[in-house]
């Protein structure tokens, strides 16, 4: 259910073969920067000047406080569209002319959830939204919308018109802080526009770039983007590679399941086999008896799945949970789902039926009434087989489980370079920026409020493009660079280390936010690799003259160590924080002493100071653990699968451990007899059951350090695959699998050696 729910993201759209993102990729001074943004200048320009487009859509998601009558809240989930939204995407319009819902300012569609928890049942249309906190405006409802599907990569509650923004006017290629969707007019058109864009970039640019720099755009397939883009939309993506390792284990699971089953079934044959010595007997052909097992086998497989549909059901709401999905139950009734069971089940019956069905209706019913059966070891090497595969399986799923949780429990506790422990992170908007100096000292009132800043990002992303140059440098030489700006408390309230320099101060952010700005002076802190792109050591650096793009003119003031500013999939880039009133987020540390009492201050505090919004927080590490939401719940899973295939395994094993144990009870009642202790007799029984396990263990620890060592070569900072790892999960495989035999060769070796020497 969940494979086929991830693999159907954005199927609905019916111009989906057609629709395509545009992905910017520039390089300035040598360092190449590529992401899922663009200026609003793409669309437009790209629309005139290649025949393969047929339209394009802007979008910009955001959040946005929305009020109506006495109801407010932090809508986070707000896009502006172009009003050729509906042209390009297939989400079902409920109400309103798709033609004219987005065709003018401040017009506004709705989700049929949002419709009814503003409105409850009354018709939206036509009713006003107030939307925004520092300069509300009057939005109008032109539309109703069906609620998202849950496989599409672009979720919203509220879809507003683009021209709301003011951004509509087409301004350069650098302002890149939109996504830009295009329709192309056929298919095959792809890869013929990709070609042509380079060289279309390169004589838009020739004016403005110098050298080897360029600015040129990438096209990805709309339905390529959730499981195969390295740039998220508006949803997080997921990852093909994952998907694969989920479906592969789901069927590895299957097949260990098959195989504990023809080990189970022919461990019990023993007991049918006098069963099948008088059905021969009265007549049964080995056609009937063949046909008998596999219509046993295919009402135990169906009985399976029925209980299996039953679990799905009931564990489903724990598994939205962790996949973070809202996977549906009626999904169990697809058509795809509904064949996919037909399949498993007939493939099950004959593949885990066949062989137990071929062993029993081969029986020569003289020999098995006579007993001679207990002793053929007829198939033994195949079921050994079998189990060294099951084995192999489980040891694989151990040291990869080890390894993975090792990697994620590095992700979790690795020095990132800044604090990110008991830091709350809060929205900041005009209104609120207006009265910051009292919010501050309000908040600072409570001695657990140890720093109260202000930022575009916090720490745990840092998304910013811009483009930097010493003073010395050609105005047309930049380097690309990450930037962030920052008030006087960000590099305290985040714990950053000033490796030389001092740290920026509150006339520093007036310098930088003058009126008039052309008279802003700026200060920047660069990080090491900043100060190494531009050619200087940490001391060096102080007092420096560079300049921020073209419009920020200033002088290092200070060089902090390097810290990872975004996921560790990526290594660290050089940064700039530059000082700026500005900011997106008010970043609050705080001591973690009384934490419940005081955010309920801090909250008391927020709604006598800032009514006009609601208190909305996350914790830093909170957003840091997002940037890996992949891993974690692939982790889980696997959990979850090893240990299903440790069971499934020891089952077989047990299957296995019992079927050869029957056969040599008279043998181990003889060696009672002659003096055998009963820890003699254990280690005999079990040792050719560990001699598979370990030889299972040889095979499996290599697959695991190869397929883990190239997952971990996804991530810039990563462990070291310790040999303790393969260690000790050979051990918790050999450990296990010998608790399980051991409970039929205790049971034999205790058995009374008269009635053993009476079984045949």
């Amino acid at each position: 259910l969940y494979i086929q729910h991830e693999l159907s993201y954005d199927n609905f759209q019916a111009k989906g073969d057609r629709a395509v993102r545009v992905i910017m990729e520039y390089n300035m001074g040598g360092s190449v920067s590529k992401g899922n943004y663009t200026s609003t200048k793409v669309m437009p320009s790209f629309a005139r000047n290649f025949p393969e487009v047929e339209t394009g859509v802007r979008m910009k998601q955001t959040s946005r406080v929305v009020n109506y009558d006495d109801k407010q809240f932090n809508e986070k989930k707000f896009l502006y569209a172009d009003s050729t939204f509906f042209r390009l995407f297939s989400f079902k319009l409920l109400k309103g002319n798709s033609n004219q819902v987005l065709a003018a300012p401040f017009n506004v569609v709705i989700t049929a959830s949002a419709a009814k928890k503003y409105f409850g049942k009354k018709d939206p249309l036509g009713k006003i939204l107030r939307v925004g906190s520092t300069t509300p405006k009057d939005y109008q409802v032109t539309g109703l919308i069906e609620d998202c599907p849950s496989n599409s990569q672009i979720k919203f509650d509220f879809l507003a018109s683009f021209s709301s923004m003011g951004a509509a006017q087409e301004q350069s290629y650098w302002d890149a802080n939109y996504t830009t969707y295009l329709l192309l007019k056929n298919k095959a058109s792809l890869a013929s526009l990709q070609a042509k864009i380079p060289l279309f970039m390169k004589k838009e640019m020739a004016q403005i770039l110098k050298g080897n720099d360029y600015i040129t755009y990438e096209l990805e397939p709309l339905k390529k983007v959730h499981l195969y883009s390295a740039y998220e939309g508006f949803e997080p993506n997921n990852s093909i590679t994952y998907i694969y390792i989920i479906a592969a284990v789901a069927f590895l699971m299957l097949a260990i399941a098959c195989f504990t089953y023809i080990n189970l079934s022919t461990a019990s044959s023993v007991e049918r086999a006098k069963e099948v010595g008088i059905r021969k007997v009265v007549g049964a052909g080995k056609k009937n008896i063949f046909w008998q097992f596999i219509s046993e086998s295919f009402i135990l497989t169906i009985v399976s799945v029925i209980i299996s549909v039953v679990l799905a059901l009931l564990l489903l709401p724990l598994f939205n949970q962790l996949a973070e999905r809202q996977l549906i139950a009626s999904s169990l009734l697809s058509p795809n789902i509904i064949l996919f069971s037909l399949a498993i089940i007939i493939c099950i019956s004959l593949f885990a039926g066949s062989y137990p069905a071929f062993i029993l209706s081969g029986f020569q019913p003289v020999k098995v009434l006579k007993g001679v059966f207990k002793n053929s070891n007829a198939g033994l090497g195949l079921r050994k087989s079998l189990i060294v595969f099951q084995f192999v399986i489980s040891v694989f799923l151990i040291a990869s489980t080890f390894i993975i949780q090792k990697q994620l429990h590095y992700i979790q506790n690795k020095n990132l370079g800044y604090n990110r422990e008991h830091v709350i992170i809060l929205p900041l908007d005009q209104k609120m920026q207006d009265n910051l100096s009292t919010i501050k000292t309000a908040f600072k009132s409570n001695p657990d409020v140890l720093n109260v800043a202000t930022a575009v990002n916090d720490p745990s992303y840092i998304k910013g493009g811009y483009s930097m140059r010493r003073s010395d440098m050609p105005e047309g030489e930049m380097i690309a660079v990450k930037a962030n700006p920052v008030d006087e408390e960000f590099v305290r309230a985040t714990g950053l280390q000033i490796i030389t320099g001092s740290d920026f101060t509150e006339q520093d952010i007036k310098d930088a936010s003058n009126d008039d700005q052309s008279k802003n002076s700026f200060h920047f802190i660069l990080n090491e690799s900043a100060a190494k792109e531009l050619g200087w050591n940490p001391q060096e650096a102080i007092g420096k003259k560079m300049f921020l793009g073209d419009q920020r003119p200033g002088e290092v003031k200070a060089v902090i160590k390097d810290f990872n500013f975004s996921s560790l999939h990526d290594p660290i880039k050089p940064l700039i924080l530059f000082s700026d009133s500005w900011g997106d987020n008010l970043i609050i540390n705080l001591s973690g002493r009384n934490l419940p009492q005081t955010i309920s201050f801090l909250q008391a505090k927020w709604k006598s100071l800032i009514p006009h919004r609601p208190f909305e927080y996350t914790f830093l590490d909170e957003n840091y653990n997002k940037l890996y939401n992949a891993e974690l719940r692939t982790g889980k899973v696997l959990n979850i699968f090893s240990a299903i295939a440790i069971i499934l395994a020891c089952l077989g094993l047990f299957g296995l451990s019992t079927f050869a144990i029957q056969q040599r009870t008279k043998e181990i009642g003889i060696r009672k007899v002659l003096g055998a202790s009963v820890s003699g007799l254990i280690a005999l029984l079990s040792k050719d059951f560990l001699k598979l396990v370990i030889i299972a263990i040889v095979i499996a620890l290599p697959i695991a350090w190869y397929f883990m060592n190239n997952w971990l070569q996804d991530f810039a900072y990563r462990v070291n695959i310790s040999w303790w790892i393969f260690i000790l999960s050979g051990a918790a495989a050999l450990l296990i699998a010998l608790i399980t035999v051991s409970f039929q060769s205790i049971k034999a070796a205790l058995a009374n050696p008269v009635k053993n020497l009476r079984t045949e």
